[in-house]
């Protein structure tokens, strides 16, 4: 593409071609666009250049309708200013700079941008020889490998761009994915985008406002706002390219990023339980040994977990099982399966050694120049590392992945001094573009996912993908995947900073996100500054304990519930015995998770089929409530449990030592518009107050908002075993409620075409009776379902256990054309 030469550098902007669906204005110095991809989002596309790029994005794939019969926006304009209008939005272009005002449809301001700038760049790729020299390392991290001596060439022009904004001084920001340094509003802060252990990026911003940023692009990008400004800047560009959302509520925001970047798929039921894993089970006796430990002890189990190092000797990558530890990979898949649990397996993108999969990939020229990692960015590559998953691991049983290292090129993970911020960002970025186009050096966790998605829909449809990977990016969602925050290390510090980076990740759209229980790291080393941990005794210090349990019970409310780490052992009967509180409550709290599980899967129903978010901050069902803005230690699962994590220590610190004088209590804060209640205990408070909430080591404060009709299952050991029994409908009076009890086969995408209903359950809060049915849409085959309805209060329908005095029984059949109608005890 040309040089635009005949733009002005002055004057005023000027509508040069209107379409059905998209109108484009001639403004000062560049072309801008408006596609109108949605009732409440349009995209805005500017450039310098005399044409627009036609390259297909990565992550969008909807569009602006092409055959609309009439137009779907109106323009008024008047002396100072053009007025483009459509159902939802009325978007204000100023005269005299082309800047652009989002206001809803009454007129409301949202946001006033403070102008758009582009500056164009070299865009430099490396160039490989055939004599490229590569070094080997091995870090905590994983292998590496690195080309020397990388020559450089400039293979085009691109631009460089910064959005500013004018925020208003009472909004709050969120979004830009997980990262490690605990922010929830991003108001006076700034971040950087890139790909990294503890930094898994979403190029998304949602503000209480009510409207949402996406930023289509797949290069390095920095959000700031505080003393250098209010913007977001972009390293490599082909035109700016961003995606303006209207809600006003975040649940209409996330929907419609979902509805162009692809629905969330769901996970299998079993994806849902409690997964447990460790650096590293290292044999399939071992792997058998732990999940029959469960069964013996009667914990609730679903999916073991095999971390790195499967394959054979020091074939780092290798996509196949050592015959000496795992002698009969078929047996062993059979054997957990009859255990009625899964398992799930780590693979990399990194190979080195000369294994089988390395030597077959370079053949291929799938590999990119350090000779060791895979070109995820080329489908003929990716096709082939499904091929060799598929017929190394997969064949045999597997039932997920777990895609470890999905940002190859994370090089900072070294030395005893932490990088400052800026260095960090130039060490991994810079080794990125090493071996990636630097316009996409945020993309290859997008792509690596794509390629397992889409050969294991192919070759194997009757399992459900479920993909367990560090890195994300827009449009991964529709992959299958889990994104978890990287290899944390347990401090409390750490613990409380997980809570805002798994809230902002989940604000983005993608819906699943989960933290490793107990932190990764347990130890303190001065060579690594990276290992934060303060408990070098694991298991045998009481302070550990402590951290572990609080982290248990936090993980037990995320999207996936799954412990991991080094250094001591985490399996729940490590931490005592029976009688031990430290037992048992990791116990009760595996109970409850198991408990919920009606209410759980309904949740992943609600996300696939209604755009839903399970790990909500609180400005998702609060956000007329100022209060809630900047708490970064309370959120929702689901629309029904207000979680208050404990985040300090209350009873020991490292090395078992005693704490004197500490309250076992935590402040929370109850959000305005509704009652509470406490759910271990049933008694009532009034919203828009914060109390100060008993939290003795047993309980983690939880509260259920007035309104609400909470579906719990019975104690299971396993997801599988919970499939049609009773099911006890807590009742939160104090206002009407609705739920919707989602049910499907646990696995396979017979969903897709309607293999799937819910059940309507409501209540009437003035008299009193909670109606349970009929169906939508009515299930093929019928299924019989009881029900146990209990009117919550003190001491009833409380806390893990089945309420000792549970409501009447009620049968209902999905058949069933009338709705049942009980008075709940």
């Amino acid at each position: 593409m040309t040089e635009l030469k005949f733009l002005p550098k002055t004057g005023r902007p000027k509508i040069i071609e209107r379409e059905p669906a998209a109108i484009t204005f001639c403004t000062v110095g560049g072309l801008l666009r408006l596609e109108f991809v949605r009732p409440g989002a349009v995209r805005v596309r500017y450039t310098h250049r005399s044409a627009f790029n036609d390259t297909p994005s990565l992550a969008v794939i909807a569009s602006a309708p092409v055959d609309a019969d009439s137009s779907l926006y109106t323009v008024q304009e008047e002396e100072d200013q053009i007025v483009v209008v459509t159902e939802r939005i009325r978007l204000r272009i100023d005269r005299e700079r082309g800047r652009l005002t989002w206001c809803d449809a009454k007129g409301n301001v949202l946001l006033r941008e403070a102008g758009r700038e582009i500056q164009e760049v070299d865009v430099e790729v490396s160039v490989f020889e055939e004599d490229t020299k590569i070094t080997h390392s091995q870090s905590v991290d994983g292998a590496r490998a690195r080309a020397t001596d990388i020559r450089k060439r400039v293979d085009r022009k691109a631009y460089q761009t910064r959005l500013h904004f004018d925020f208003a001084g009472d909004e709050a920001i969120y979004g830009f994915g997980s990262h490690e340094e605990g922010i929830l509003n991003y108001r006076g802060q700034n971040q950087h985008l890139y790909q990294q252990n503890f930094k898994a990026v979403v190029p998304m911003m949602v503000s209480t406002k009510g409207y949402g940023i996406l930023n289509d692009t797949y290069g390095l990008s920095t959000f700031y706002d505080d003393a250098q400004g209010s913007y977001w800047w972009t390293d490599v560009d082909d035109e700016m390219d961003t995606i303006f959302i209207v809600g006003p509520e975040f649940d209409q925001i996330v929907a419609t990023y979902r509805e162009l970047t692809g629905t969330a798929p769901l996970l299998p039921r079993w994806a849902y339980g409690y997964c447990q894993s460790k650096e590293r089970y290292k044999t399939q006796q071992e792997l058998l040994d732990i999940v029959k430990g469960y069964r013996d002890r009667r914990l609730p189990l679903d999916c073991i977990i095999l971390d790195w190092h499967s394959w054979v000797g020091e074939l780092w990558g290798q996509k196949s099982f050592d015959p000496e530890r795992f002698p009969d990979p078929t047996a062993m898949c059979e054997q957990i399966h009859a255990m009625d649990a899964k398992l799930m397996i780590s693979i990399w993108p990194i190979m080195r050694n000369e294994g089988e999969n390395q030597i077959e990939m370079r053949a291929a020229r799938g590999l990119l120049g350090n000779d060791a990692t895979y070109d995820a960015m080329s489908a003929s590559a990716r096709g082939l590392y499904w091929k060799q998953a598929y017929e190394g691991l997969f064949k045999y049983g597997i039932d997920g992945w777990w895609c470890d290292c999905t940002e190859p090129f994370e090089a900072d993970w070294e030395g005893s001094f932490k990088p400052d911020p800026w260095q960090r960002l130039l060490i991994n970025v810079g080794e990125a573009k090493d071996y990636l186009d630097p316009e996409y050096v945020n993309a290859y966790s997008l792509m690596h996912s794509q390629g397992i998605y889409e050969g294991q829909r192919r070759d194997v449809p009757e399992k459900r993908v479920v993909n367990l990977t560090r890195s994300a990016y827009h449009g991964q969602q529709r992959y299958g995947t889990i994104t978890w925050s990287g290899d944390t290390s347990a401090n409390w510090d750490v613990l409380k900073a997980q809570i805002a980076a798994g809230l902002n990740f989940s604000v983005t759209g993608c819906p699943y996100w989960t933290s490793d229980i107990g932190g990764f790291f347990t130890v303190d080393f001065e060579e690594g500054w990276f290992l934060m941990g303060q408990y070098p005794d694991g298991v045998d210090d009481l302070g550990y304990r402590e951290i572990y349990v609080r982290w248990f019970q936090y993980g037990a409310m995320l999207p996936m519930f799954r412990s991991h780490g080094t250094n001591t052992p985490r399996e729940i009967w490590r931490f005592g015995e029976p009688g031990d509180v430290w037992y048992d409550t990791l116990v009760s709290f595996s109970q409850l998770r198991y408990r919920l599980m009606p209410y759980l899967y309904s949740l992943a129903g609600r996300i696939t089929h209604r755009h839903d978010t399970m790990l909500r901050l609180l400005a998702f069902d609060f956000r007329d409530d100022p209060s809630v803005f900047d708490i970064d230690d309370q959120f929702m699962c689901g629309p029904s449990l207000m979680v208050c994590p404990v985040t300090k220590p209350m009873y020991h610190g490292p090395h078992s030592t005693p704490l004197e004088g500490v309250a076992a209590t935590r402040s929370v804060y109850l959000p305005a518009g509704t009652a509470w209640y406490d759910f271990w205990t049933g008694e009532r408070y009034e919203g828009g107050q914060t109390i100060t909430a008993d939290a003795p080591l047993e309980r983690m404060p939880i509260y259920v908002p007035a309104g609400t009709i909470l579906p719990m299952g019975p104690v299971i050991e396993h997801t599988g075993e919970g499939v049609g029994k009773p099911i006890e409908l807590r009742v939160y009076p104090g206002a009407d409620a609705a739920f919707d009890l989602y049910h499907d086969a646990g696995d396979g995408y017979d969903y897709e075409d309607g293999a799937f209903d819910w059940t309507a359950l409501r209540w009437n809060d003035a008299s009193g009776q909670c109606t349970i049915g009929p169906t939508s849409p009515a299930p093929a085959s019928p299924r019989e379902q009881a029900f146990h309805v209990t009117r919550v209060g003190p001491g009833r329908g409380v806390g893990v256990v089945s309420s000792p005095n549970p409501g009447p029984a009620v049968g209902y059949s999905t058949h069933q054309a009338d709705p049942h109608t009980v008075h709940p005890a």
